[in-house]
C-alpha cells in the first residue's frame, strides 16, 4: 500500500499547514484514527472510488476526480471501495483565519466536491502540495504561504458558499456600488470591496461588465474624482485637505489622478472655475 505522511510545524497563526500525506487504501480500509479532527484536512481523490459521510449528512459515493473535506470538530467517515480502492492525497490545514475563509466555499456547507480536475481550485491544490515536498527554507515557505492562499482564493472564486450564488448578481452589483459610495472616502480599494460581499475580484469585474460599462476601479475613481471637483468649486480647502477627504493618502497621486479624470490638475481647474 503506498502511504505518505508528513508532520509539519507551521508558523503560521492565521493559516498554515500542519500535515500532508498520501494513500493507496486496500479494499474496503477505513482510517482507524480519531475521526473529529482538531484541523481541517481536505483529500483529494487521484484513483478509484468510496464512500464518504459526515455528521449528519448521508452517505456519498465518490471517485477520481471528487474531493471531500473533514471539517474541524466533526465526526466523518470514509472507506474505501471493495473492488476499486481509492488512492487520495489530503493536506491538513490550521489557523484562525482557515474556518472562516472555508466558509464562503461550498466545499465546507456540502462536505465534498464532484470532478474538480480541471478546475483552477485543483491546479492550485496541486502546485501546493507539491511545493510542501520542498526544502524547508525561507524561499519554499514563502511559496508555501502564496500557494495556500492561491489555494483558498480559487476554492472561494469556483465553488462560492450559497449565501453567495442565493443574492442575486444585480443585488451584488447594488451592494458592490454601495459600499464603493459609503467608502470611497476611507482609502477602501477594489480588495475591500470584494472582501465586503465575499466574492473574488474576477467576479466582481463580472457583475460590472454585466450591469454597467465601467469597470468597479473606474467607478470607484468617478465618485472620488466627483466629490473633489465639487469641492474644489464651492470650498477653499487646500488640494492636500480635498485629497485626503475623498480618501488619497496625498496630494501628488490625487492630482496626478484628478488630471487624467479631468485634463486639468486641481489647481487649474479651480482657476478655470
Amino acid at each position: 500500500m503506498e502511504h505518505e505522511y508528513k508532520d509539519l510545524k507551521s508558523q503560521s497563526i492565521e493559516s498554515g499547514i500542519i500535515f500532508y500525506g498520501l494513500e493507496s487504501c486496500k479494499p474496503n480500509y477505513t482510517y482507524k484514527g480519531n475521526n473529529v479532527r482538531k484541523n481541517y484536512v481536505i483529500h483529494y481523490i487521484e484513483e478509484g472510488k468510496g464512500t464518504f459521510s459526515s455528521a449528519g449528512r448521508p452517505f456519498v459515493q465518490l471517485q477520481a476526480g471528487d474531493c471531500f473535506i473533514l471539517p474541524q470538530g466533526v465526526p466523518c467517515f470514509y472507506q474505501a471501495d471493495s473492488k476499486d480502492p481509492w488512492k487520495y492525497s489530503w493536506i491538513g490545514l490550521s489557523g484562525i483565519k482557515v474556518g472562516n475563509i472555508l466558509s464562503g466555499s461550498s466545499l465546507l456547507e456540502r462536505r465534498y466536491l464532484h470532478q474538480i480536475q480541471n478546475t483552477a481550485f485543483k491546479n492550485s491544490l496541486t502546485s501546493l502540495y507539491e511545493a510542501l515536498h520542498f526544502p524547508n527554507n525561507l524561499k519554499n515557505n514563502l511559496l508555501v504561504e502564496s500557494l495556500i492562499y492561491r489555494m483558498f482564493y480559487d476554492l472561494v472564486d469556483e465553488f462560492p458558499a450559497k449565501d453567495v450564488e442565493k443574492t442575486s448578481s444585480k443585488t451584488q452589483f447594488e451592494l458592490a456600488v454601495s459600499y464603493m459610495k459609503n467608502n470611497y472616502n476611507t482609502g477602501c480599494n477594489i480588495i475591500d470591496v470584494c472582501h465586503s460581499l465575499s466574492i473574488s475580484r474576477s467576479y466582481l469585474y463580472g457583475l460590472f461588465q454585466k450591469f454597467t460599462d465601467s469597470s468597479p476601479q473606474q467607478i470607484l475613481t468617478s465618485l472620488r474624482m466627483e466629490d473633489a471637483k465639487q469641492q474644489l468649486k464651492t470650498t477653499d480647502k487646500s488640494i492636500q485637505q480635498i485629497s485626503y477627504s475623498v480618501g488619497y493618502g496625498d496630494s501628488f497621486t490625487f492630482s496626478k489622478a484628478f488630471k487624467r479624470y479631468c485634463g486639468y490638475s486641481p489647481s487649474d481647474y479651480r482657476k478655470m472655475i
